[in-house]
């Protein structure tokens, strides 16, 4: 006679643990409209399984008397809500992750939110998600959230979906409304890809097919919920798939050892095995596969290891091994579908961080070629992406990456991005194809390089960048500081923000996207200009600490040099003689940088002007020079 689960922990913890061991891992999700019952259907299966202790158990009794929606009856709902804005307004928020398990199989539910400004949370819920259920109230049926829900499925890549046509018991368990319901979303759900479909008529709040077949049902002939969640095969894809191994740490103890460790994103690896490194392209065959518990003879997607090379190549963290024969992409532009995730709406042109793996770099985003309109599929222009919003985008990145298209491998192809000051995520994204001109377009080698050409002119090269609001003096100042340069034989270029608006820039407005623009292309200008062996002065409000990391950025160090022409608003407001101040406060004037545009100021600036005191502009100007000399710009470069 077989043992129960409880009756072997109390006898045997050790043979318990063991089988446990063994069982497979399930990831879902849960989704749909808001209300659809999704927290209480995984109360609902964290009840069912055994696994609420008693004393949750007894808060989950009082706290379904003083906030429950069911009358004093258990509220499975509130074992999953834990926010108190859940609670409070009846809704998920979070992501909620749970664990649970059956005799056959281990699984980690998501609960994903409902409501549409939420959307960022769906996506991280389903970016591990092996299955989806997507819950459909049978008195609302197929909802526009349920179509956003399921194009988002779709999207990220997961295949198996259960719909959970949930509260059968508000409409009398009908036949007629379950099959209705079915039909519909079947005939939606073939125009967003997905095929794997199983629909289960339920009532989570009363048990109703969720572990076991009910009664109510009689007409319906499939698996409960729980059946077929311990049942449904999940291809393992990424193990069918060609070898890859993100490289995440050297491993070198000790000078007789140098492992590669990570987790295998895709594929076997057997030692022999004829291995490519990426983006370097060297090749050299797999010697060990050594772990925790001793050497492997075969390692598959998901397990992490070390990998020892037969031959000492240069391998580095962000790199990536994979089997030589099929070797994934190498690229630094692309296409993706980027889901935008931050309050702050993205700006084409700013300069990002991208994570792929375990590889980071810098990326700009394109402006977008459309977006996706989720809840009907329409594609809309945009200049733009704003919190929740979903669209396809060009992406350049600052050098190439080893990658493989989001459809063929998750951890390969899919992304997020980092804002550079605050650090925070903004935007996961999933690659789709490299663009053609990143194989075609490649730097041309000269023979005259940056440093013959500063060696000519007797000078090193800089870019010398005056920030600060409109009226600080950064214009004035910067052509004081040409002046005295040109007169004691250097060479030079002023690249000033009103002049720049004539010709490169004049198709630009003054939008905080076109700020971004205007600043990226000066300073593209400008790190050419210094790598002809210039000085380049640039005079620009440049209101954006992230651009001036990006023109910093583009420059060998010691190169940039950032000035801030600092004068309080009110100073530089009654400077105007343009009076663009007064238009902007009359409302004349949109998007002016200190009026209803931010200006970020610097941090810590190499050089620091107080331009609201007393110092002249001649001073100032002298100040600059002082500090380029002590920096060595003024100083003759080696070899000359």
């Amino acid at each position: 006679m077989a043992h129960t689960t409880n009756d072997l922990v109390a006898s045997d913890i050790e043979e318990y643990l063991r089988r446990h061991e063994r069982k497979s891992m399930l990831r879902f999700i849960t989704c749909g409209s808001v209300d659809d019952g999704k927290s209480t259907l995984i109360g609902r299966l964290l009840y069912d399984s055994k696994l609420v202790f008693s004393d949750h158990l007894a808060a989950l009794e009082a706290d379904s008397k003083a906030v429950g929606t069911q009358g004093g009856e258990l509220d499975f709902a509130l074992l999953v809500d834990g926010l108190a804005a859940e609670r409070e307004q009846g809704i998920t928020i979070d992501v909620a992750y749970r664990f649970f398990s059956t005799e056959r199989r281990k699984f980690i539910v998501a609960d994903t939110p409902g409501h549409e400004q939420y959307t960022r949370n769906m996506v991280t819920g389903a970016s591990t998600a092996d299955l989806a259920v997507i819950l459909i109230d049978a008195r609302k049926g197929v909802l526009t959230q349920t179509r956003r829900h399921s194009y988002l499925v779709s999207l990220l890549g997961i295949r198996h979906v259960v719909v959970a046509v949930n509260k059968l018991d508000l409409v009398d368990y009908s036949q007629e409304v379950f099959e209705r319901i079915e039909a519909e979303y079947r005939e939606f759900a073939a125009q967003v890809g997905l095929t794997d479909i199983v629909c289960i008529p339920m009532s989570a709040l009363r048990g109703d097919n969720i572990t076991e077949p009910s009664t109510n049902t009689p007409w319906y002939q499939g698996p409960s919920l729980i059946g077929h969640l311990e049942t449904v095969e999940v291809a393992d894809d990424a193990s069918a798939g060609p070898f890859r191994l993100p490289v995440q740490w050297v491993n070198r103890p000790d000078l007789d050892f140098r492992g590669f460790s990570g987790q295998i994103a895709g594929g076997t690896v057997a030692p022999g095995d004829r291995v490519r490194v990426l983006p370097s392209g060297r090749e050299s065959t797999v010697a060990r596969i050594v772990t925790r518990s001793g050497d492997l003879d075969l390692a598959r997607a998901g397990q992490s290891v070390t990998l020892t090379l037969a031959d000492e190549i240069d391998v580095s963290r962000g790199d990536v091994i994979a089997a030589a024969s099929e070797p994934p992409g190498v690229a630094d532009q692309f296409e993706c579908h980027l889901v935008w995730m931050s309050d702050e709406p993205m700006l084409p042109g700013r300069s990002y961080l991208l994570k792929l793996g375990t590889r980071t770099v810098g990326a700009t985003v394109a402006r977008p070629k459309y977006t996706v309109n989720v809840n009907t599929l329409e594609h809309t222009a945009a200049r733009t992406l704003e919190l929740n919003e979903i669209g396809v985008c060009n992406l350049n990145l600052d050098r190439p990456v080893p990658f493989d298209p989001y459809t063929a491998n998750r951890d390969m192809g899919g992304f997020i991005l980092i804002d550079r000051l605050t650090n925070t995520t903004v935007a996961a994204g999933l690659l789709h194809f490299a663009l053609r001109r990143a194989d075609n377009v490649h730097w041309q080698a000269v023979d005259v390089d940056k440093q013959a050409r500063a060696r000519q002119k007797g000078q090193r090269p800089a870019v010398v960048w005056f920030t600060g609001l409109s009226g600080a003096g950064k214009s004035t100042i910067a052509n004081l500081v040409e002046k005295k340069l040109h007169s004691e034989g250097f060479h030079t270029y002023l690249l000033d923000g009103d002049n720049v608006r004539h010709g490169l820039c004049k198709d630009l407005g003054f939008t905080d996207a076109d700020r971004v623009e205007n600043i990226r292309r000066v300073a593209e200008v400008a790190r050419l200009m210094a790598d002809t062996g210039l000085i380049v002065l640039a005079s620009f409000i440049s209101p954006f600490r992230a651009e001036r990391a990006l023109a910093r950025g583009l420059l060998d160090d010691g190169e940039f040099i950032e000035v801030h022409v600092d004068t309080p608003l009110d100073v530089a407001e009654a400077r105007d003689r343009k009076g663009l101040y007064a238009k902007a406060r009359r409302g004349e004037l949109t998007n002016f940088t200190g009026i209803d545009s931010p200006y970020e100021p610097p941090a810590s600036p190499d050089v620091h002007i107080d331009a609201g005191g007393t110092q002249s502009a001649e001073a100032a100007a002298d100040q600059v020079i002082a500090h380029l000399r002590q920096a060595g710009v003024l100083a003759p470069p080696t070899g000359a």
